[in-house]
């Protein structure tokens, strides 16, 4: 029967049973010894890899066990977790060739000569892109090597609360012991499947910077109750980069931002050639004989139903915890069943005490690179390092790459009012126009800043909000105040560097209470 089955979900399903095969089999299959270390670590993402790093700089026999089981669509990858594979760093660089071109267009008004009209090659983009993870996958097998940490290339999953089994792609199994486990599988792209043909016909982030041609018509799938800023910034380089490309959505555009920024995000989007339909959720893939898709979806506030043709469906509706195969029970260790992940306390451990997770697997923690980093690392420390010194997840700096970036620190203006009152927060806010906007006279329309005060003085900064150009770098050095505990006046009483964007944080001086025109017009 199993042989029969056709299409990506079988083949998905397919391994999935084989691998369950092998593993419950294991125990009587393994005839070699167990290998032991002082630590080891599940998972090979920037969280995993930094805690491995760290702990054998601190002198510890370090082990890494990773396997990526390919995405329903056949896409696989090598060392590095989601950030350097399938998140951050092909996304940036899409981004940055969306802006490139965006940059040609304006070129002429600076005295360059550009021919017209200009072509983009997603071949050549793709092929760049995946050359550079690529070396970037190299880059961490070396980097383990010259650390004498061992890299198993295995699929792991608990045998008791010191022991991991593995199996490799192959089928053979290894067993490994240590004194610490850190689990580090990170998550990934959740599928509909309560929609008819959303696996068979539809991408996700695990396979869109992977693709070797073109995804033509794209439309951009976007669940209700996700943050899932991937959308809005697969959406716009799409875009950017010349594809017709539609975002649908049920409700807010960026969950968990603060949703004045995220407003202006969409109508930037929307007025430079991203196609929005709000309240509208898709009810079913088919395919065309053509080779395209149909989709369906119905109209929330009219009931209606509508159809388009695409070239390529990608979910951006969540993620979900990579724990479900790593048999937790038997090392007794709790998960929250609502969403699987792993639940932690300050320290990073869970209900074993030797037992730990890092990064976007752990209950409760920002799914941020950088935060996986700095908690890998101080959690290696903590256990050989002789420190105490626990991550602070408090004022982690983010942006979002949008084509207006989007940087943020601290509490959106929705969180601070719920938690300290309206009547004792104060929002300072400002629109702005890039001095490299003028000669162009592009559209600053929605470059905005604002930055949330308690309204007590010294006016404590309780977060800080950037739409623009280069908001990453902008919100970075920020970020380092707040931090600090910076205040308003303290803000106030730092000198610009002129001409920047970045100094009109420090020239923020008109706040919403005051009702008066937030516009710059000048010096």
């Amino acid at each position: 029967m199993m042989a029969a089955l056709r299409g990506p979900v079988a083949r998905f399903r397919l391994r999935t049973w084989a691998w369950t095969r092998r593993t419950r089999g294991a125990a009587n299959a393994v005839g070699g010894q167990q290998q032991g270390f002082d630590l080891l670590v599940i998972g090979g993402g920037s969280g995993g890899l930094a805690c491995a790093k760290e702990a054998a700089q601190l002198g510890r026999k370090v082990a890494v066990a990773d396997y990526v089981e390919p995405s329903p669509r056949g896409t696989r990858w090598g060392l590095g977790g989601t950030c350097v594979n399938v998140g951050c760093i092909p996304k940036k660089l899409m981004h940055q060739a969306a802006l490139l071109g965006d940059m040609i267009k304006d070129a002429h008004h600076y005295g360059w000569e550009v021919a017209q009209p200009i072509q983009h090659s997603w071949k050549k983009m793709a092929e760049a892109v995946q050359n550079h993870v690529k070396s970037l996958n190299w880059g961490h097998r070396v980097q383990l090597q010259d650390r004498k940490v061992k890299y198993f290339n295995i699929k792991a999953s608990f045998v008791n609360k010191h022991t991991v089994q593995g199996v490799d792609k192959g089928g053979k199994v290894t067993l490994l012991s240590a004194d610490h486990i850190v689990i580090a599988t990170g998550g990934r792209p959740r599928y509909p499947i309560q929609i008819k043909g959303a696996m068979e016909y539809g991408i996700t982030s695990d396979d869109i910077f992977w693709l070797k041609e073109s995804p033509g018509k794209t439309s951009m799938c976007k669940a209700p109750h996700a943050a899932e800023d991937v959308a809005l910034e697969c959406a716009g380089f799409l875009t950017g980069i010349g594809l017709d490309t539609t975002v649908m959505m049920r409700s807010i555009p960026l969950r968990g931002f603060d949703q004045q920024m995220s407003s202006l995000i969409t109508e930037h989007m929307e007025s430079h050639g991203t196609q929005f339909l709000k309240g509208c959720v898709p009810s079913l893939i088919k395919k065309l004989p053509t080779g395209q898709l149909q989709v369906t979806w119905e109209d929330h506030a009219s009931g209606k139903e509508d159809t388009d043709t695409f070239d390529t469906v990608l979910w951006a509706i969540g993620r979900v915890p990579e724990t479900r195969n790593l048999n937790l029970e038997k090392a007794g260790v709790n998960v929250n069943p609502e969403n699987q992940k792993i639940v932690v306390d300050a320290q990073e451990a869970t209900s074993v005490p030797h037992i730990f997770a890092i990064g976007d697997v752990a209950e409760g923690r920002p799914e941020l690179t950088p935060t996986a980093i700095k908690a890998g690392k101080l959690l290696a420390q903590r256990l050989f390092g002789k420190s105490s010194a626990l991550m602070d997840y408090s004022s982690v700096p983010t942006t979002v790459f949008t084509p207006l970036e989007y940087g943020c620190v601290g509490l959106s203006e929705e969180e601070a009012v719920a938690l300290h009152g309206q009547e004792h927060v104060e929002v300072y806010h400002a629109y702005y126009k890039p001095l490299e906007f003028t000669v162009t006279d592009r559209d600053a329309s929605q470059c905005y800043i604002k930055m949330v005060c308690l309204r007590e003085p010294p006016q404590l900064v309780l977060g800080l909000h950037f739409l623009g150009p280069n908001a990453g770098e902008v919100t970075q050095g920020f970020a380092l105040g707040i931090k600090c505990g910076a205040s308003y006046a303290q803000v106030m009483q730092t000198v610009g560097i002129h001409p920047t964007c970045s100094e009109e944080v420090v020239k923020l001086h008109i706040s919403k209470r005051s009702g008066l025109q937030p516009t710059v017009t000048g010096c």
